[in-house]
């Protein structure tokens, strides 16, 4: 008894191990003391052993519930549901629940009783038509128009000048494609012109004059009988 009262203090690191062997030990009656008050004897054995058996009833529940979750976390897992689903159809079923509860139900009533007595007060009318007066009074107002003209005309120049912008852009666009058209369709035009045809046949001329006086040198220079053909000089005095 001594080393169960010692593990019965607060301060004992083995306060809760003894926990479940202890509901197993028997209690004497003597050291249960008296029966409270209005029971007898017999009447708190009684009472006592319904608890006992109240007590294993629900151990046995609890075992038959961890029973129940694993069967249905293995039917979860083989249906492919993440704990994910499983907490958002929670939250969805709770927040029905919260729907229908009666608590919600008069909550939402008197939420809608109050709104239509604050609307219909006559603060809340006299707020609403100053609010409007103010609203009204503002919109009149010379310093609101010129901001909303400002803005407005600030609106329409910087629309102005991206429509410009887009413009010039296309417009460049436009002028390389031409471009690129014309000088496409320009040359073999301008190969089959009479003037093309004429300068290209000076070309070839000069180009045939030049290579013909090219080949007569070389012919001369390398020619064996070139030094007799040259004519006698007359050596004779004057």
């Amino acid at each position: 008894m001594e080393s169960a009262n010692q593990d019965i203090n607060l301060n004992s690191p083995n306060k809760g191990l003894l926990a479940d062997a202890m509901t197993d030990v028997p209690v004497d009656n003597a050291a249960r003391g008296a029966a409270p008050e209005g029971l007898t004897l017999a009447e708190e054995e009684e009472l006592r052993a319904e608890l006992a058996k109240v007590e294993e009833e629900i151990g046995t529940l609890r075992q038959v519930l961890a029973a129940k979750e694993r069967h249905c976390g293995e039917l979860k897992r083989k249906l492919g549901l993440t704990p994910l689903d499983g907490l958002k159809q929670n939250l969805s079923k709770s927040w029905h629940d919260v729907q229908v509860s009666n608590a919600y139900v008069k909550t939402s009533e008197k939420l809608g009783e109050w709104n239509d007595k604050v609307t219909q007060s006559d603060l809340y009318l006299s707020a609403s038509s100053t609010l409007e007066d103010w609203n009204e009074k503002l919109t009149q107002s010379e310093a609101y128009k010129k901001t909303q003209e400002t803005l407005s005309q600030a609106g329409q120049k910087t629309s102005a000048a991206l429509s410009n912008v887009g413009s010039v852009i296309s417009r460049k666009l436009g002028d390389m494609s031409g471009y690129s058209i014309r000088h496409s369709i320009s040359m073999p035009a301008m190969r089959n012109s009479a003037t093309f045809k004429s300068f290209e046949d000076r070309v070839g001329t000069i180009k045939s004059r030049v290579v013909g006086s090219r080949e007569n040198s070389t012919d001369g220079l390398h020619s064996p009988s070139g030094a007799g053909d040259k004519p006698p000089q007359d050596n004779a005095p004057f």
